[in-house]
């Protein structure tokens, strides 16, 4: 008999992961006191399904700055939800292979559309300022496509064309430096992120190898 469990709204589901035999993998999101917390499950019994559930959360630990709660539940410091962008956290921890070092990404990026290295610094606050180093004569045009990408990809707040930040008013650093890798190509990612929640489907352990 299929076994089901209480783990609250699915969010996001990666139906194959390439580093572990195939197996589906999901995010779920709780709600607790008006918290937001995230649980990693799948329903395979493959030995060594628990490790890789295990490996994945570490990485989004590593590249969200996201934190455990006492029983084992991800999230975020400032104790918001940012759903959006822990569901892109949550698919680059999938890519991630169990055995590989994972490190948080840094603030700079190469666009490789204009050529320029682009920086984002905070000012404190949950506030990013978006610039970019060397010549191009998109530069600023550039500087508001990368801004309009984070905005998108983490929810984040506009605050001028080269200035976004977070609403909950508390920086996350290592989130941005995630984002920041994804940023100039977000139409693509945005369509990913789409295909893959659309055909995903968690089966029961009956169903699964």
């Amino acid at each position: 008999m299929g076994e089901t469990l209480d783990l609250g709204r699915r969010i996001e589901v990666v139906p194959m992961d390439a580093h572990f035999h195939d197996i589906t993998v999901a995010l779920y999101r709780q709600l607790r006191n008006e918290v937001a917390t995230f649980v990693v499950h799948s329903y395979s019994r493959i030995d060594g399904s628990y490790g890789r559930i295990a490996s994945i959360v570490n990485a989004m630990q590593i590249l969200g700055g996201m934190e455990l709660t006492s029983d084992g539940q991800l999230q975020f410091p400032c104790k918001e939800s940012h759903e959006l962008a822990c569901r892109r956290v949550f698919l680059e921890a999938c890519k991630t292979s169990s055995n590989e070092p994972v490190e948080s990404r840094p603030l700079n990026v190469l666009d490789k559309k204009s050529g320029l290295n682009i920086t984002v610094s905070s000012t404190g606050a949950g506030v990013y300022d978006v610039g970019a180093n060397g010549d191009a004569k998109s530069k600023d045009r550039r500087i508001s496509a990368i801004a309009g990408g984070l905005i998108k990809l983490g929810q984040m707040v506009d605050e001028r064309v080269d200035r976004v930040s977070f609403s909950c008013g508390q920086p996350h650093d290592a989130l941005v430096g995630l984002l920041l890798v994804r940023a100039p190509n977000v139409r693509a990612i945005m369509r990913e992120q789409e295909m893959a929640s659309s055909r995903g489907v968690l089966s029961a352990p009956s169903q699964q190898e």
